[in-house]
């Protein structure tokens, strides 16, 4: 069961007791991303993700990576769209050790001006595997062409014109604007005790930013474009995304959205991956995903192919997509979707980190906390005349279409 406690300066600490297990994870969750960036800081949120574990006053960050080697815990972060998040997996008896380090960082970090000139070198070579990687450039390009002129349509670890005129000064003015206490939520799951909770209390519970900076507005709704792009690059395969619009994280229609993303090309009996891969053999990899977010959404298709099947592939799976908007799934195929989603839901959540992670983000984004039964049971509600009515409702809109390979692929423009 998950219990919250709201400390006197906003931050909200969601914690839950898992007395069979040996390890406890814990996790930092701010509500600051790309999305709450403006044009000028593109790419900070993910850049002061890099700096927290840079050194603090007391700590190197030697020290830092030590300190948890010692415990035999293991210490990570990642930077989204919405939020970042900072979190690590020790064993339960070292809980206090590790939020110790995790508070220190997040608290007390110096960002030394040459340390930030270090990780720029860092970030750029981190810009250039995602653009080694044509799936990911792919896929980047395809969100700045659906959503541009807004921040969600940016990549998350923003561009080097931005990254070059990172200051401590401009790091410190987003940490006043975001990393505010009632942006935090401090998530634990495993096997704790109550010393720990009374330690993350006196930690989090009573700081504050120096100076509160106004908020750059990111209210606008993001609007999608329709449009097609095609990119030449000097690689082998030719890479292709489709993208719809999708739905928002809170919308009521979202578990039709998750199965029918499985029935379409989320799993290996889906039917892109068994039409495109199994039975004509055009591509290695072919996928569907969706992404909900608190403004907007997106589903999309992925594919990567050789140039001259590229039109066959993409042709096969337009098809697919009108077979379903028009004809819709069958009840075998619901079924099979229901099973396979249980199933990976809650084999996901064998893991104290990943029980972590599902507390974190539903109190930071939603600020609510449905149990397992709910969820089982909202994905049992779902029926065949839902999922095909939104399906007829996503696929009947307008998409947007990303194209990268060699120059043959302008043939597909």
């Amino acid at each position: 069961m998950v219990k919250k406690i709201i400390c006197p300066n906003g931050v909200r600490i969601v914690h839950e007791k898992l007395p069979h297990v040996r390890s406890a994870a814990i996790g930092i969750w701010v509500k600051a991303g790309s999305l709450h960036e403006d044009a000028t800081e593109a790419g900070l949120a993910h850049f002061i993700e890099h700096m927290l574990f840079k050194g603090t006053n007391e700590r190197s960050a030697k020290d830092i990576a030590e300190q948890f080697d010692l415990i035999g815990g293991d210490i990570n972060a990642f930077t989204s769209k919405e939020m970042t998040c900072y979190y690590t997996t020790v064993l339960g008896h070292h809980a206090k050790r590790a939020v110790a380090v995790l508070a220190d960082m997040f608290l007390h970090s110096t960002f030394d001006q040459d340390d930030i000139e270090k990780e720029k070198m860092v970030i750029y070579e981190e810009i250039s595997s995602v653009e080694d990687t044509p799936e990911e450039d792919v896929d980047e390009k395809l969100w700045s062409s659906m959503f541009r002129g807004h921040p969600i349509g940016r990549p998350v670890g923003g561009e080097e014109g931005t990254i070059a005129t990172f200051t401590k000064k401009k790091i410190k003015n987003f940490l006043n604007a975001h990393y505010i206490p009632e942006n935090v939520v401090i998530s634990i799951a495993g096997n704790y005790d109550d010393d720990l909770l009374q330690t993350v209390i006196q930690l989090f519970g009573s700081y504050d930013v120096e100076k509160r900076i106004k908020v750059h507005d990111t209210s606008e709704f993001p609007v999608f474009h329709s449009s097609k792009i095609c990119n030449v690059k000097d690689i082998e395969q030719a890479h292709f995304c489709i993208g719809y619009p999708g739905l928002t994280i809170q919308d009521p229609q979202l578990h039709d959205l998750i199965l029918l993303d499985s029935i379409i090309g989320g799993t290996m009996s889906s039917r892109l991956f068994q039409e495109i891969r199994e039975e004509r053999g055009l591509a290695y990899s072919v996928y569907s995903y969706y992404s909900s977010y608190e403004s907007t959404g997106a589903f999309v298709i992925y594919g990567g192919t050789s140039p001259e099947r590229l039109p066959e592939a993409m042709k096969t799976a337009e098809d697919i997509l009108r077979s379903i908007a028009d004809e819709g799934i069958t009840e075998k195929e619901l079924f099979n979707a229901k099973e396979q989603l249980k199933g990976s839901f809650l084999l996901g959540l064998e893991s104290t980190e990943a029980i972590m992670h599902r507390n974190g983000k539903q109190e930071l984004i939603l600020r609510e906390h449905k149990s397992i039964d709910e969820v089982v049971g909202l994905i049992e509600a779902v029926t065949v005349e839902s999922v095909n009515a939104l399906a007829r409702k996503l696929l009947g809109q307008d998409r947007a279409v990303a194209i990268l390979g060699p120059q043959a692929v302008r043939s597909s423009d």
